[in-house]
């Protein structure tokens, strides 16, 4: 089996970089897996026998750019053609931690393989697109099946975040139900996620939420106690009817969106969510009408805003919700504090400008200028 792709033939001078020494190369990883689903590819990784060393020098003598991103663990980032590649030396565990690995260089791409974490993972591909499969993990893929490599025990204790990624993968290209012995595995080894910093949970939950339909892999999530153990308070229901809310409207996956509608307690530090995004999701979870949050934020924080009230409802958002959202974001309040004044002044002057604000906005913009001076 092979894969063609134009991701494949932008990479061939990279890839004759490493050949052409007598190195072997090889795509590894999610561009594999993306190709052969179909899916975008973002991504491009490349594993090699060549030692970081050779690498930057290879590169450098190629003209590209080198970058040792982490060559403590055998990775360079070379960017050629303004394409950045990961390309990284066969690697294998010698200690684990749970959160992170002593590694050292592997001779073979079946050892390389056996550290990674899923099967539908380890699939790899020559620089023709020829497909390579050291550990039988083809089927699994055609079959949209996440299955953790040989024991699923040992391999989410070598990386706690495993835990998460399952499900996140399982969300984005899973199909049918999630693997009973892999939900398992991650319900005996729930208090490994304690061990993760919280920075690396954020990221990975908001990949997670990011994916087409991630509520029936969150609801798995949530049977073995690991949404709650991550994010105390969140709940799980509301995010299926908020998708299918998403899908009526034309709403793209948003993934502080749904955030906001699974909840939960302290999301700014239990996620290490940045202050743009702490922002928007406590506007999103704020009960406000259409018309005020759209004439205060704007008609897409609006419809936002009402999409994750309408999903803790169980309701549909209106069909005029859109329109009515664009219609009151391009409204002007027709009162300025200089037509109150002087009858009103300081503190006075504030709150008969808020008053009349608040009935412009009950009134549905309807009420003019002489209506709310009169």
């Amino acid at each position: 089996m092979k894969i063609s792709a134009p991701w494949i033939f932008a990479a061939k001078p990279v890839c004759d970089m490493l050949t052409d020494a007598g190195h072997n190369a090889w795509f590894v990883g999610g561009c594999v897996r993306n190709a052969l689903l179909d899916e975008p590819v973002a991504d491009i990784d490349i594993s090699t026998t060549a030692h970081p060393e050779a690498v930057m020098k290879l590169a450098k003598g190629a003209g590209f750019n080198a970058i040792p991103t982490g060559i403590d663990h055998g990775t360079i980032t070379v960017v050629a053609n303004h394409i950045a590649y990961e390309i990284t030396t066969l690697r294998k565990d010698i200690a684990t931690d749970g959160r992170r690995a002593v590694v050292t260089f592997a001779d073979t791409l079946e050892e390389d393989a056996r550290r990674r974490d899923f099967t539908m993972n380890a699939l790899y591909a020559l620089p023709d697109g020829t497909i390579v499969d050291p550990l039988g993990g083809l089927p699994d893929l055609q079959a949209r099946r996440f299955i953790f490599i040989e024991d699923p025990d040992q391999r989410i204790r070598e990386d706690y975040l495993r835990i998460l990624r399952f499900f996140r993968f399982h969300a984005w290209y899973g199909q049918d139900g999630i693997d009973a012995e892999g939900l398992a595995a991650c319900a005996e080894n729930i208090d490994g996620l304690d061990q993760l910093s919280r920075e690396r949970i954020g990221s990975e939950l908001l990949k997670f939420l990011a994916a087409p339909n991630p509520a029936p892999a969150l609801a798995s999530m949530a049977s073995i106690g690991a949404l709650i153990r991550i994010l105390p308070g969140a709940t799980h229901e509301a995010l299926a009817v908020l998708v299918h809310i998403e899908e009526a409207a034309g709403l793209k996956p948003d993934p502080i969106r749904r955030l906001a509608c699974i909840g939960g307690e302290n999301a700014q530090d239990n996620l290490r969510l940045s202050k743009d995004q702490t922002k928007r999701m406590a506007l999103l979870r704020e009960s406000t009408s259409l018309n005020e949050a759209a004439y205060r934020h704007g008609a897409d924080i609006a419809i936002d805003q009402q999409a994750v009230l309408a999903a803790s409802l169980g309701q549909m958002l209106p069909d005029d919700a859109k329109a009515q959202a664009t219609y009151a974001a391009k409204q002007t309040f027709p009162i300025k504090s200089k037509d109150l004044m002087p009858r009103f002044q300081g503190a006075d002057l504030g709150q008969a400008l808020k008053d009349a604000e608040t009935r412009w906005l009950e009134s549905g913009f309807t009420l003019t200028k002489d209506d709310l001076l009169a």
